[in-house]
């Protein structure tokens, strides 16, 4: 079992990275594509990054998770059926990923991930207000707990975004509500998931714990927001953040292509 494999140096950097996506994931979702790439770029091994994010996202989906349930933002009774069927979904997710490659989901991430940014920025009336629910009980559960659930445990990036905008889109919540409830199943997903890569030995414990806590501080900041500031504040990061994912994800995928065809233009 490895427990620190970087310089007290890049444990400082490591931590910092983790308290920002903590704060940006509270709000909007996205933090792994802040904590991923720095895990990769301080030496691990993308089977260590990806089970190390994991351990550090659960720190702060926990902190924001609790300070919504405090402030009576999100009722934990009404959503156990979300909830059990995120933490199936997630746990078999992260099981399968470490038995085959995830390639297709790679390249069609970028394409969902500009519609979620699209929606909101095209839709500025969506989430002003709680709406009728289109879908509850057995049917959501199953939607936006278990299959968002399984791709999270599964990939993972954009999982909050998706949480949330099965909250607006099918329970008809205002963002501000259906942000809250997100981080309440995104919890439970990070957790799930979570088992699976430690039986597999891969988390990086000292790493992991030190970024956790910057996670949690993080978290409990954009926690805060979200309640205070609403919708002014989570439509823009939305947005912004599903732009920013789609052009990462889309270099990680074809960046090597995109380079030689700028070669090509500028030749």
């Amino acid at each position: 079992m490895e427990w620190f494999l970087v310089s007290p140096e890049m444990l400082g950097v490591l931590f910092a990275f983790a308290a920002l996506a903590g704060f940006i994931d509270s709000i909007a979702g996205g933090g792994g594509l802040l904590s991923i790439p720095i895990l990769l770029s301080a030496g691990l091994s993308p089977a260590q990054a990806l089970a190390t994010n994991k351990l550090q996202a659960v720190g702060g989906s926990f902190s924001a998770s609790l300070y919504f349930v405090r402030q009576r933002a999100v009722k934990l009774n009404e959503q156990k059926l979300p909830i059990a069927l995120t933490f199936v979904g997630s746990t078999f997710g992260a099981w399968l990923i470490q038995q085959i490659h995830a390639d297709f989901l790679r390249q069609i991430l970028p394409v969902l991930v500009i519609g979620i940014g699209l929606y909101f920025l095209l839709m500025p009336k969506i989430g002003e207000e709680d709406r009728q629910k289109r879908l509850s009980g057995l049917p959501f559960a199953f939607l936006a707990g278990g299959c968002i659930g399984f791709y999270d445990g599964f990939f993972g990036p954009g999982a909050g975004s998706f949480y949330a905008l099965a909250f607006v889109t099918l329970s008809g919540f205002s963002l501000p509500k259906a942000t809250a409830h997100a981080k309440v199943l995104n919890f439970t997903s990070n957790f799930g998931g979570l088992l699976f890569f430690i039986l597999g030995g891969q988390v990086v414990w000292g790493v992991g714990l030190v970024m956790l806590v910057g996670q949690v501080l993080g978290a409990r900041l954009g926690a805060r927001m979200v309640l205070n500031k609403g919708q002014t504040l989570i439509r823009p990061m939305l947005v912004i953040v599903s732009a920013c994912m789609s052009v990462k994800l889309i270099y990680d995928n074809h960046g090597s292509d995109i380079a030689q065809w700028i070669g090509h233009l500028w030749s």
